[in-house]
């Protein structure tokens, strides 16, 4: 089995924000698979939806605590399952990105990400897959004097919405790949 977690903020307020984009993904990946709606597992704190890619089982997973939080669920999903942190693909926002670009990053440091840096601290280490999503645009760079957590928690405009709907084939490929490794 392989974990995809998305890192997001719970509730409406945050829904549309950059500091979801993790969230937005697996909202997209669930569709494009075929997947059942994320139902409310109170034991993992979190959204799950379960089905097969590629003759993989997969487990999306939508951490309901907030983002600097998210270590607790993604290690209760890893206990419950017997899993490795090896398991587990995290797609996360990623502030020294720009828009439209992503990296994938494997046993690498939470690079100043609150919520990655908690699941570091969960699973006591670093040795797991992300899928870093570049949210920087020339606002954020316009606005140097906004902190980064104002940034990530303003709402994608139209046209930056348009970017990321432009790369979610990638995303796809990237998380597609992990699912089918046959390293684990």
């Amino acid at each position: 089995m392989k974990i995809i977690i998305g890192l997001g903020n719970p509730g409406k307020k945050y829904e549309k924000t950059r500091h979801n984009i993790g969230f937005m993904v697996l909202d997209e990946l669930r569709k494009a698979w075929g997947f059942p709606g994320f139902l409310l597992n109170k034991k993992f704190d979190a959204e799950v939806s379960e089905g097969t890619v590629l003759g993989k089982k997969v487990l999306l997973v939508k951490p309901q605590t907030f983002m600097n939080l998210s270590g607790a669920s993604v290690r209760k999903v890893l206990d419950f399952y017997k899993l490795s942190p090896a398991h587990v693909f995290v797609v996360q926002d990623e502030l020294d990105l720009p828009l439209g670009k992503h990296k994938i990053a494997t046993d690498s440091s939470a690079a100043g990400h609150n919520g990655i840096k908690n699941i570091i601290e969960h699973l006591r280490t670093q040795a797991f897959s992300r899928l870093r999503i570049g949210i920087a645009t020339k606002q954020q760079d316009a606005s140097c004097l906004r902190s980064a957590h104002d940034f990530v928690l303003d709402a994608f405009t139209d046209e930056e919405r348009e970017t990321l709907q432009g790369s979610l084939s990638r995303y796809q490929e990237e998380v597609e790949k992990f699912i089918t490794a046959e390293s684990l």
